[in-house]
C-alpha cells in the first residue's frame, strides 16, 4: 500500500495527496514491487533502503547512504494468534526533502499521525516527525505492557484451580513476549542515543525535550518488561509447585478412597472363605451383618484418615 500525505500550510493539517510533493510524507506498508519502483523513480534514493524493510526480522539500526538516511526501530503489534509481537518500521529521510515510512504490515503507531491526532506534527518538519514516530513507539511500548500486567493479574487467579500443562504454557508464551519486547527496547535505546547525538540528522529548538522524553519513556518501558518478566518467572515457579500440589492432594484422596473401599471387600472375602465361622455361618441373617459390619469399619477407617488429613 503506498499513500501519500502533507501538512497543509493554512490550516496546519494532514491531507491526502494524490501525487508526491517536496516535504510531504510517502506512507508504504508492505509495498509490492511496483509501488517500490515508484517511490525510487521520485525519490532517488538507494533501492536497498526500501527493499530490505520488507522483511520482519530487520534489527533496529541507523544506516546512511549518499541519497537519504535510514532509521529503523522496533514496534509492539498483536499477530494472527492474538500475541504480542514486536516488527520493525523504518523511517527514511531523504536529501531531496521527502520522508518515507515503510513496514512489513500495518501499525496502530502511525494511524494517528493520518488521523491528525498528532500535536505539532508538520511532514516538512522531518526530525521531528522521526521523533514523534520514536515517542509514539515508546507509548505504544508502555500500553501494550500494561495489557500484559492485567493479562498476569487474570492468570493469579486461577493459580488455586491450576491442573492443565495450557494454564503453565500461557504463562510462558507471555515470558517469551516480554523477553522480545526488552531486546527490541534496548535495540531503540541505542537507535534514540545515536539521534540524540545530532549526528544522523540536525535536531532542532524543542527536538531535544521531546527526544528526552522519547528515551525515559523507553526506558521505563524496558524497567517495566524487566519486572513483569521477573513477576512471571517467580509465578511460574510457585504454578508449578501449586499444579503439583494438586495433583498430590488429587492422588492422596484417591488412594485414601481406595483404602475405605477396599474394607468391604476383604471383610467379604475373609467370611465367605470355604472354613467355618462360628454362629455367622449359619445365621441366616449373616449377609446383613457382614454388610453392616463392612459399613461400620469403613465409616472408622474413612473418620481416621480424614483426621489425619489424607481423604
Amino acid at each position: 500500500m503506498l499513500r501519500f500525505y502533507k501538512t497543509d500550510q493554512q490550516t496546519k493539517e494532514i491531507v491526502k495527496l494524490e501525487k508526491p510533493e517536496v516535504d510531504c510524507w510517502i506512507d508504504m506498508v508492505a509495498p509490492t514491487d511496483e509501488e517500490i519502483t515508484e517511490v525510487l523513480n521520485i525519490t532517488k534514493i538507494d533501492a536497498d533502503l526500501l527493499t530490505k524493510m520488507r522483511d520482519d526480522d530487520e534489527l533496529p539500526r541507523v544506516e546512511t547512504s549518499k541519497t537519504a538516511t535510514l532509521i529503523v526501530i522496533d514496534v509492539p503489534a498483536v499477530d494472527d494468534d492474538a500475541d504480542y509481537v514486536t516488527y520493525p518500521i523504518g523511517i527514511i529521510v531523504t536529501n531531496n526533502n521527502y520522508v518515507i515510512t515503510v513496514s512489513p504490515r500495518r501499525t496502530a503507531i502511525l494511524r494517528n499521525f493520518r488521523k491528525n491526532l498528532v500535536r505539532d506534527f508538520r511532514t516538512a518538519k522531518k526530525t521531528r516527525f522521526l521523533i514523534q514516530i520514536m515517542n509514539a513507539s515508546a507509548a505504544e511500548y508502555l500500553r501494550v505492557l500494561e495489557n500484559i500486567y492485567h493479562k498476569i493479574e487474570d492468570r493469579e487467579d486461577a493459580l488455586q484451580k491450576a491442573t492443565k500443562n495450557e494454564d503453565l504454557v500461557d504463562l510462558l508464551i507471555t515470558e517469551k513476549t516480554l523477553v522480545y519486547f526488552t531486546t527490541s527496547l534496548k535495540e531503540n535505546t541505542l537507535v534514540l542515543e545515536r539521534v540524540n547525538k545530532g549526528v544522523v540528522l540536525p535536531l532542532y529548538e524543542g527536538d531535544l525535550d521531546m527526544l528526552e522524553d522519547a528515551i525515559i519513556e523507553n526506558n521505563q518501558a524496558i524497567d517495566m518488561a524487566g519486572i513483569y518478566r521477573e513477576i512471571i518467572q517467580s509465578m511460574t515457579e510457585t504454578y508449578a509447585t501449586i499444579v503439583s500440589n494438586n495433583q498430590n492432594n488429587i492422588m492422596k484422596f484417591l488412594a485414601g478412597v481406595t483404602i475405605v473401599l477396599s474394607i468391604p471387600t476383604m471383610i467379604s472375602s475373609f467370611l465367605g472363605m470355604n472354613v467355618q465361622f462360628g454362629v455367622i455361618g449359619t445365621d441366616p441373617a449373616a449377609a446383613l451383618i457382614i454388610l453392616i459390619i463392612s459399613i461400620i469399619v469403613s465409616i472408622i477407617t474413612a473418620i481416621v484418615l480424614k483426621k489425619k488429613d489424607l481423604l
